[in-house]
């Protein structure tokens, strides 16, 4: 057994998350997380949402409202739909709370103790007909080391290299396009210059483990070239107080300094919630546990650097070396679990344009497992991939429903209408002893996919298997077997069938839960199969210490009585009736309706 941070990066709280998003963070840390659990590991999933920057301020001010009852409103979107999707977090929090504040805080003051965070007389960009400062993702022009003529004040999104505003030809504010001015403020920056040769260090350990995916190793390699001091504080009203600074009520911490933290401050919440405050430290603290951080490659560099940056300076891992503060010395990532980008057809999905469909709304219309298995079996694990409503439906309906949801129907529909309940079987054929083991085997390989996060081909043996079933079925042909003097060999190939279709079941229900569930009951079983997340409405832990919140709600849950992953043999006996499919066949004029309703 090893303790296993899942650390799932926080959805953006200015709006409603669509299904891009949920295929880079959402999906494969759920997939992952309850597989780990399966496999009897102590696994603590955490993440929340990011409500602080700019871009929450921007919003609030289209729809006359503040910030807060912005990051209120959308956190509760988000919380009801990342719980329908069943992604099984055991604490889902947010950045805005007293909690989190207080720990960012102490890491700001260590990390400046030690030496690592140096203020300097930095420039700032302006609306000039606002007066407000632009953050660095607000402004865009083009990249004075590649040329792409759509790059950010803080990266080019083409070649990837870091970028200040500053450095870009021609820079325009995204939210009116005028030229911004730059004037002189005073802010903290992180010295990574201080941190590089660990950084390195550490990032040359994780080549050697073979276990990263080589373009974020890569990537996270030769960003350490260009490696300079970036700003942690930002001239914003909306965001957590600098320490030392708190006369000046306009300077922030940085969102991206704050947001990362996020996974250290709710393993902190959680543990308070569960009355043992110190519990997370098995987690963050014991140099065996493992820790992934599941993402979308726009924020590989916060993971792969700022963020190990910030770990190695509160340690007093740098050049300049220091003393840890009170967490004590912090586990940097076992490994930075990247996906690549879902788009919508041939072009990226973007709110602003119509050109986006919300989780909440897919959800509402098809359910959760039919979007779980199109991001786990066509989603962009390493490399870009086009989500198409005609592929949707195709995969729907012939894979989930000809092929698992068949499979699933037919075996209970002939147990029902022969026994009415999982028959004892007599002696096993050849026949009989293949098909189970080749059920088995796929605990071994599927497992050992599923640990190095390969969703895709671990789905694709999985329903493998289940052809290898269906194959069983068509073979022995059951449905034939009327005679009397058949009766036990019915019996006996219906008891494998039942067995094969549990074992499935157990290897689909990382990726299925919802489904999983569907089946134990069909078969037999009694309550959940593979536990839910829920929502709970929480009362703030240090009210005076936060962006103002009393109460809030919170996913998290009981994973206890997650099953082991192995086979487990049927219960003889067991009541079957007559099944309800367990997967809904689509209509292709599902295709046109979706397009139509897209282009309105």
């Amino acid at each position: 057994m090893t303790h296993v941070l899942s650390a799932v990066a926080w959805p953006y709280a200015n709006g409603p998350r669509h299904i891009g998003h949920v295929a880079g963070f959402g999906v494969p840390s759920d997939v992952f997380s309850r597989y780990m659990r399966m496999a009897g590991h102590e696994v603590l999933m955490v993440s929340g949402t990011d409500e602080h920057g700019t871009p929450i301020l921007v919003t609030a001010d289209k729809e006359g409202v503040s910030a807060k009852d912005l990051a209120d409103k959308n956190n509760a979107v988000i919380v009801n739909d990342l719980a329908d999707l069943g992604l099984s977090y055991d604490l889902f929090t947010r950045t805005t709370t007293g909690n989190h504040y207080g720990v960012v805080q102490e890491m700001f003051r260590t990390v400046l103790a030690n030496g690592y965070m140096v203020e300097q007389t930095t420039q700032a960009a302006i609306s000039p007909s606002t007066g407000r400062t632009l953050p660095d993702r607000y402004i865009e022009g083009t990249c004075p080391i590649c040329g792409y003529g759509d790059a950010r004040g803080d990266q080019c999104d083409n070649c990837g290299n870091q970028l200040d505003a500053t450095d870009l030809i021609d820079p325009r504010s995204k939210i009116n396009g005028e030229t911004p001015s730059f004037v002189d403020t005073q802010h903290f920056l992180l010295d990574l210059p201080a941190l590089a040769d660990a950084l390195g260090e550490w990032l040359d350990e994780r080549e050697a483990s073979g276990t990263w995916r080589p373009n974020v190793i890569k990537f996270s390699q030769n960003i350490l070239k260009e490696i300079r001091p970036r700003a942690m504080t930002r001239d914003i009203d909306w965001g957590i107080p600098v320490p030392g600074w708190e006369d000046q009520p306009t300077k922030r911490l940085y969102v991206w300094f704050d947001a990362v933290i996020g996974y250290l401050s709710a393993s902190i919440e959680w543990a308070r919630r569960l009355g043992e405050p110190d519990k997370w430290r098995e987690w963050w603290n014991d140099g065996d546990a493992l820790s992934y951080y599941f993402m979308g490659k726009d924020n590989i560099v916060f993971h792969s650097q700022i963020w190990p940056a910030e770990l190695l300076a509160y340690n007093g891992q740098g050049s300049r070396g220091g003393e840890p503060g009170e967490y004590g010395v912090l586990n940097l990532p076992t490994e930075v679990v990247s996906s690549e980008y879902l788009t919508m057809g041939d072009q990226q999905f973007s709110t602003s344009r119509g050109h986006v469909l919300y989780v909440g709304d897919f959800l509402a219309r098809y359910g959760p497992d039919p979007l779980r298995y199109f991001i786990c079996a066509a989603g962009p694990e390493t490399s870009d991939a086009a989500f198409t409503w005609a592929d949707f439906v195709t995969r729907n309906n012939s894979e989930l429903v000809a092929g698992w949801g068949n499979l699933v129907n037919r075996t209970a529909t002939m147990i029902a209408k022969s026994f009415g309940e999982i028959p004892a079987r007599g002696d096993l054929e050849p026949v009989d002893e293949a098909v189970l083991s080749a059920v088995r085997t796929g605990f071994d390989t599927i497992g050992e996919l599923l640990g190095h996060h390969r969703l895709r081909a671990g789905i694709a043996e999985a329903m493998r298997v289940v052809g290898e079933v269906n194959k069983y079925l068509t073979v022995t042909e059951p449905y034939k077997m009327k005679d009397e003097s058949q009766r036990e060999r019915l019996a006996t190939v219906l008891h494998v069938a039942a067995q094969c279709v549990s074992d499935c079941n157990t290897l689909l229900s990382p990726f299925l839960p919802h489904a999983a569930n569907k089946v134990h009951l069909v078969f037999g079983g009694e309550g959940e199969f593979m536990p839910m997340p829920r929502i709970e409405q929480v009362d703030e832990l240090e009210p005076d210490n936060g962006a103002g919140l009393t109460s809030y709600p919170v996913i998290t849950g009981d994973y206890a009585s997650t099953p082991r992953w192995e086979s487990r043999p049927v219960t003889v006996g067991a009541t079957v009736g007559k099944p309800t499919p367990v997967f809904t066949k689509l209509d292709p004029s599902v295709v046109e309706e979706e397009l139509a309703r897209l282009g309105g």
